[in-house]
């Protein structure tokens, strides 16, 4: 066992001799994990269209100021170098052209209905649909479509900047050659129809984007597949008027696109039977085609933004069905919880509930103390209000600070120091064992108090012969500040409200340290305290499950401790908890697979210990990062509902808690903050607890700093009655 003290290695600095202050990794690395995750949401919620994305759509405006030419010419534009041209195609030749794809679902069927009918076409794609479905636009450059540019997130361009169509057209690119390693010249502008309906808003966009290289191409033809009017509307509305040529307008993406598929392989063989050609654009008009292969690093960028779309995507969906599946099973357990916690409170209040005979025995209990000189005066006296017959053994482990000539100095009746060489808590609680004079022993930290009805209570549960260890119930002492009041909380909601439910589930985890009893002879079976853990009382927990004891919790043992004060003292308080219950659930992990009530612990409490103790915690921080990313990009309403609909069951069960307790309600106040803020410093505790125990490190034992505010409960200490003693006066063993 690692001692107690700790050891400072020596100090870092910079060349010039001054100290150099760093980022320690428990803040470092939890910090980037959740600047990554924020940044693939926002990767993601701008792909998806969530984030700068402009929905507005103007209202048609004067066309005073286009050229005649344009109004009356063809559906392809060209103001390439200064020109102001229009191009129609000829008579029998039909560009079919989809807009918005593409789709997972319905471009693969248009792709399969046009390669079924030998025909091509142009697909105007938009850059967030490229992203996220590289495969399929690699499909259509592949099968020998053609590709356009329809913007990266579909705003009408007639609202945007310059600088923003730059970013629209550049964005869209990057998609496309990433996922095909082409470029591309064709453009057509959301929202767009015929040449005839260009007026003076969206004329000067058609002029900028020639200028930036790029024809485009509007339509003639309008099949309206996207009012869904019947498969054969669509192809009336499709088919062009005496033979001429056309550019046909329909889409495979944007909501259910089943009429334009059955529409399209009606359409195709009818047309072709009517001596029409189905062609690219370029093919069309006679033209080179408007692909450009893209190499070297433009490539490589493509190749890269796609990969980040893609693994954003993923990363994120499994996250949020992660989430979805920790969050039912949390409510789950909350449910249950309120369930089972009522069903053991009707149990042992039930008028006439006793475990068995009464028990009266004098008790041992021990006192591990390691610089407790501030807490050790009010323990000591706590104990000796006790209503039940008891030795006390404080067990002085190498303390620096006087703690043991200040429990000597008292001179108390039926108290005695043991001292030891530093060693560590469990090898204290074992040399107390061994000066112990009874067969229940009771144990205890050096920073807590006990009632006068404590003892009693605790060791009654032992008239029931199956019984080998009792939880008391450990309650913060030192709760007016915020942290003490949050920890308040989660003492009697997260810890006791806890301890009913698994004492039902016969599987309770860790007996707290703070105040708990064990029959000595199961101790003796399981050998004792072990230092294998930083867990202690989980790890002998455990190891009573695994020998066929039960393990119960006694809800009127209530024992007052100093919670931690600082931060810092907290987070070095749950780091060492949170490791070390890593510790113990994988030293018995073979309980999994073992038969008996070892086997039964193994596949009921190992479980449920490792999820929500362990697993489940480290996917709090996606709570309020969700919770962020929903109010300020939406769906807010949405977001704020299901984030009160969650606190509200947290209420509830606190509330719950807090009346089986008897405790004051004010506390909770400060509940709904300490969801946001408290959560986020477990987060970081067992982020850490998992990387040391990942890399193998060894965390030491960190000493609090105790401030002894928590005060012996009752008046003056009553004179202790006699135990007397069944084995005669035992000496400490040396």
């Amino acid at each position: 066992m690692a001692s107690r003290t700790r050891r400072h290695g020596p100090a870092t600095g910079a060349p010039d001799g001054s100290r150099r202050r760093r980022v320690p990794m428990r803040l470092l690395l939890p910090s980037l994990v959740l600047v990554a995750l924020m940044a693939m949401l926002m990767l993601r919620g701008y792909v998806h269209s969530e984030i700068l994305a402009d929905h507005r759509v103007r209202p048609p405006a004067s066309s005073d100021q286009v050229p005649e030419k344009i109004l009356e010419g063809g559906p392809v534009i060209d103001t390439r170098s200064g020109r102001t041209e229009s191009l129609s195609l000829p008579d029998h030749r039909l560009v079919l052209t989809f807009d918005d794809g593409p789709d997972p679902t319905w471009t693969p069927k248009v792709l399969d209905v046009l390669k079924k009918h030998q025909a091509h076409a142009v697909f105007f794609v938009t850059g967030t649909m490229a992203s996220r479905h590289p495969d399929l636009v690699r499909r259509m450059v592949e099968e020998g479509h053609e590709i356009g540019l329809h913007t990266f997130n579909h705003p009408d361009l007639s609202f945007q900047s310059k600088k923003r169509i730059d970013w629209e057209l550049s964005q869209n690119q990057l998609a496309i050659s990433g996922a095909a390693g082409i470029r591309t010249s064709l453009f057509r502008p959301p929202y767009s129809s015929f040449a005839d309906a260009m007026d003076n808003k969206s004329w000067p966009v058609t002029e900028y984007i020639g200028k930036r290289g790029y024809i485009t191409v509007v339509n003639n033809t309008d099949s309206e597949d996207w009012r869904k009017p019947g498969v054969d509307e669509i192809i009336r509305r499709a088919t062009p008027k005496g033979g001429k040529g056309a550019i046909v307008l329909m889409h495979d993406s944007g909501g259910d696109r089943h009429q334009t598929v059955q529409a399209l392989d009606t359409f195709l063989p009818e047309m072709k039977a009517d001596g029409y050609e189905f062609d690219n654009l370029t093919e069309a008009l006679g033209a080179p085609s408007a692909h450009t292969e893209v190499t070297g690093l433009d490539r490589w960028k493509g190749k890269a933004w796609v990969f980040l779309v893609q693994a954003s995507d993923n990363i994120t969906g499994v996250l949020v069905v992660g989430l979805s599946v920790i969050g039912f099973l949390v409510i789950s357990r909350f449910l249950l919880m309120l369930l089972l916690s009522g069903v053991h409170a009707r149990r042992v209040r039930r008028r006439g509930f006793r475990w068995g005979p009464q028990v009266t025995e004098p008790v041992s209990v021990l006192v591990p103390a390691y610089n407790e000189a501030k807490c050790i005066e009010n323990t000591v006296r706590s104990l000796m209000a006790s209503e039940h017959p008891i030795e006390v053994i404080v067990i002085d482990d190498g303390s620096s600070d006087g703690t043991a000539r200040i429990v000597e100095a008292m001179g108390l009746p039926n108290v005695r120091v043991v001292r030891q060489m530093n060693a560590g808590k469990p090898a204290a609680l074992n040399r107390g064992l061994a000066n112990a004079r009874y067969d229940i022993i009771v144990m205890m930290d050096g920073d807590t108090v006990f009632e006068p009805a404590t003892v009693r209570e605790l060791v009654q549960p032992f008239g029931d012969p199956r019984v080998g260890a009792v939880a008391g119930n450990a309650k913060v002492g030192n709760r007016d500040s915020l942290i003490g009041a949050w920890q308040h909380i989660e003492y009697v909601m997260g810890f006791n409200l806890d301890r009913r439910m698994y004492d039902m589930l016969r599987c309770m985890p860790t007996i707290p340290g703070a105040v708990g009893a064990f029959r000595r002879t199961a101790l003796e079976r399981v050998g004792g305290m072990s230092d294998d853990t930083l867990a202690e009382d989980t790890d002998i927990t455990m190891a009573m499950h695994r020998d066929g004891w039960r393990v119960v919790y006694a809800e009127n043992a209530r024992a007052w401790t100093e919670a931690p004060e600082s931060v810092q003292q907290l987070w070095s308080q749950r780091y060492r908890w949170s490791y070390g219950t890593m510790q113990a659930i994988w030293k018995h992990r073979k309980a999994l697979v073992e038969k008996g009530p070892s086997g039964r612990f193994g596949r009921v409490g190992l479980p449920l210990v490792s999820l929500f103790m362990v697993l489940a915690p480290l996917l709090a921080p996606l709570i309020d990062v969700f919770l962020l990313y929903g109010l300020i990009f939406g769906p807010t309403q949405k977001t704020i509902g299901a984030w009160l609909g969650v606190l509200a069951i947290q209420v509830v069960c606190a509330a719950y808690a807090f009346r089986l307790d008897k405790e004051r309600m004010t506390h909770l106040i400060s509940l709904p903050l300490q969801q946001i803020l408290y959560r986020q410093l477990m987060y970081v505790v067992l982020l850490q607890s998992w990387i040391t125990a990942l890399t193998g490190g060894r965390l030491r034992w960190q000493k609090l700093r105790r401030t002894g505010v928590v005060e012996a409960p009752g008046g003056p200490v009553p004179r202790q009655r006699s135990a007397g003693t069944r084995d005669g006066d035992r000496r400490p063993v040396g």
